[in-house]
């Protein structure tokens, strides 16, 4: 084995900007194979990093299971406290977020980081539709029924009128991070109706970004999907007021509301 003498390097590190890079937090579940790649794509990347964690999650995707992620939150949380400050963290679960409450969801992760703003994806999709002006909307789902229905209720409650609501059935998150675009082209061309201002392409495991443009293209209204109105939100709480790619929908023109997540239940 030769001796090998190891001497410091003469030449000073200079260290880039912390603010150059806009950084957020991502809480994905161990089943997310989408989250991810949307964010990414959505985002504008020579910009953003984007740290994730994820948290424990066992199908099928019920509100039963769904309600069991709550208490995990704290600690996937505080597996991102070193990396202070965030922009904000994005709990990446619709779903999830329906059943447990965007307002605990916020309380867990905020206990776990400390203070910063904590968007989840259906608190994410009221602002878009406030945003858009929308009131009245057509839902789907890749959920089964029993998933779907707290969904409509969710919207329901909160001032949405709801002009069809329809499902795929499935029960697995990772067979919905595989439906095709033409899967969801279709269903979601069929769950318009002529009175729905807007239409909800829910699921952060859906990868639904795909065919956004055309299917507003096809219907002449807006298209609010999960992982979009997740991305839009992101964009606007780390700065990025003017980042527009209209190749993921309208949204992308808005501003965010003022009111931004502080008061979501």
């Amino acid at each position: 084995m030769n001796n090998i003498s190891v001497s410091r390097s003469g030449e000073p590190v200079r260290f880039n900007d912390p603010g150059a890079t806009a950084r957020f937090g991502l809480i994905a579940l161990a089943t997310d194979l989408t989250s991810e790649r949307d964010l990414y794509r959505q985002l504008p990347q020579q910009h953003v990093s984007i740290h994730v964690t994820r948290v424990a999650f066992e199908n099928p995707t019920t509100p039963e299971n769904l309600h069991k992620m709550a208490p995990r939150l704290t600690e996937a949380a505080q597996l991102l406290a070193p990396l202070q400050p965030l922009k904000a963290i994005c709990y990446s679960c619709t779903a999830a977020s329906v059943a447990i409450g965007d307002g605990p969801i916020r309380a867990s992760i905020q206990a776990g980081f400390g203070d910063v703003p904590v968007v989840t994806p259906s608190g994410a999709v009221r602002m878009a539709f406030a945003a858009l002006g929308v009131r009245r909307i057509a839902i789907l789902t890749p959920y089964t029924v029993e998933t779907t229905e707290p969904m409509a209720a969710y919207f329901s409650r909160h001032g949405m009128e709801l002009s069809n609501v329809q499902c795929l059935g499935l029960e697995d998150d990772r067979d919905m991070a595989r439906v095709s675009d033409q899967s969801i082209l279709n269903a979601a061309l069929s769950v318009d109706t002529a009175d729905a201002e807007a239409l909800f392409l829910s699921c952060t495991g859906l990868p639904a970004i795909n065919v956004i443009a055309e299917v507003e293209r096809r219907l002449g209204k807006p298209v609010v999907s999960s992982n979009q109105a997740s991305a839009w939100a992101m964009a606007r709480l780390g700065g990025f007021a003017d980042h527009r790619p209209v190749q993921y929908g309208q949204l992308f023109g808005c501003a965010l509301p003022d009111d931004t997540f502080g008061e979501a239940a």
